[in-house]
């Protein structure tokens, strides 16, 4: 039997009845998002292998606070009340990488890939209230930043019951 646009009117033959023009486009469009992809995932890995370089070079940096942060005086004493708010945030917050002494060895820490400060260390005792209210919001990796998680109050407490854990 003859393909049906011999057998019409017009004297128009099927030059390319399997359609192969159609089928190497789509071949060579699909060729070209498959190049287009590789590039994106080498592009995604060195990007991504340059934010891990950068994350890790700023966790080796100092970690100061500015001169007038520093040398900011809590307006929250350390009565037992201020201590005990502050202890339950320590450990709704803080416990899982400082562990519960301070010491840096809570049990989340092991994962971070770096040790955690020891807040009982004399190096962090001697940090100024200032200061650490300053380190508290802005956070350092792995540490994230708690500016929106706690008031500053709540900063001032936790704060008042460091001072409490270089005591005991």
């Amino acid at each position: 039997m003859l393909p049906s646009t011999w057998l019409s009117g017009n004297s128009r033959i099927d030059s390319d009845p399997y359609h192969a023009s159609e089928f190497f486009a789509e071949r060579n469009m699909i060729t070209a998002w498959h190049h287009h992809l590789k590039l994106l995932g080498i592009l995604t890995v060195l990007l991504g292998s340059a934010l891990v370089a950068v994350s890790e070079e700023q966790s080796k940096e100092k970690w100061t606070a500015p001169g007038a942060e520093a040398r900011k005086k809590s307006p929250v004493a350390a009565n037992e009340s201020s201590l005990a708010a502050g202890q339950r945030i320590y450990v709704k917050r803080c416990v899982a990488c400082h562990g519960r002494t301070g010491n840096g060895d809570g049990p989340d820490a092991a994962d971070l890939g770096i040790h955690p400060a020891k807040l009982s260390d004399p190096a962090v005792r001697g940090e100024t209230d200032g200061e650490l209210f300053w380190k508290i919001p802005v956070g350092k990796k792995p540490m994230p930043n708690y500016g929106t998680r706690l008031s500053p109050t709540d900063r001032w407490n936790v704060i008042n019951y460091l001072r409490s854990l270089a005591r005991r």
